[in-house]
């Protein structure tokens, strides 16, 4: 897949870097793109942060495999298409099959349907050197082209920032709504409060926000130490009126199941049973 040499961007001041999320022009989102005809998702909800680093897509993962759990039918998107990494958490490698009716996403050991650009490439570390309005098209295209079959939950995962992918998704697919992801740095939770607010400004629901990180538990005494000072995950939930869906502590047994491509193998009671019930809480579907 090579880059068009036109930009085609289509809004005025993209590409000179100018910012279009306040521009009367951006604000009026686009139609929202077709599902594939043969593909049918309940809920399309989101993973969103302004920081880089805070753990977006190992959330996106836990919120997949906990929803999975309950017994829903689930796919999650990778819209993080320069810095892919759910092929690897779900231990799945491509490529994918294209047919007539559109692309298959591969599927992880318990049934979880995965779509992302690494499962397109001939060697999972080629670099995805591209603008961001091609960017913006291929995550459409994981939407438009790819067989999503009876989904009940399809968990979009973001890249950081709130540039072109961000502001695609936003406007173009059916969300029902964000989580949020942040860490306990105070830098974390200012660049996160920007991530909070674009999504305000485009009017889609923030569902809850989870910190990650939160901090580490001995495995001797099981005290919990802050390694990065306190958190303020309530605290902006709070002073932005967001559920708060709780915390997520440093586990290296985390970190050795996403590294062997087997984080499905970990248990979290919070993602297994506390927010599925929050979000179930509204009715069943978000």
């Amino acid at each position: 897949m090579q880059q068009d040499s036109n930009c085609g961007c289509g809004t005025k001041g993209a590409c000179e870097g100018e910012n279009t999320v306040n521009s009367e022009e951006s604000m009026h989102a686009p139609e929202k793109l077709a599902i594939n005809n043969f593909s049918s998702a309940k809920n399309v909800i989101a993973v969103m942060s302004g920081k880089g680093g805070v753990g977006k897509s190992s959330v996106t993962s836990l919120l997949a495999c906990g929803f999975r759990r309950k017994g829903y039918e689930v796919g999650v998107l990778d819209a993080d298409i320069t810095g892919p990494s759910l092929p690897k958490l779900f231990g799945v490698k491509g490529p994918i099959e294209g047919t007539p009716f559109g692309m298959h996403p591969l599927e992880s050991s318990t049934g979880i349907k995965v779509m992302s650009i690494n499962l397109l490439m001939e060697q999972e570390d080629e670099p995805v050197i591209w603008r961001g309005p091609l960017l913006g098209k291929v995550v459409g295209q994981f939407w438009t082209d790819v067989v999503w079959t009876d989904l009940d939950y399809l968990f979009v995962d973001l890249p950081p920032g709130t540039g072109d992918v961000p502001l695609s998704v936003m406007q173009s697919l059916p969300l029902n709504g964000f989580i949020v992801v942040t860490s306990p740095q105070e830098l974390a939770t200012m660049i996160v409060k920007k991530a909070i607010k674009m999504a305000q400004i485009m009017n889609i629901p923030i569902l809850g926000l989870i910190e990650n990180m939160s901090g580490v538990i001995c495995p001797k005494c099981g005290e919990e130490f802050k390694l990065f000072g306190p958190g303020h995950g309530e605290e902006v939930s709070k002073s932005f009126n967001i559920k708060f869906l709780g915390k997520l502590p440093v586990d290296p047994n985390l970190s050795k199941l996403c590294d062997q491509g087997k984080i499905e193998e970990y248990e979290s009671s919070l993602f297994t049973d506390f927010i599925p019930g929050q979000l179930e809480a509204k009715g069943g579907d978000v």
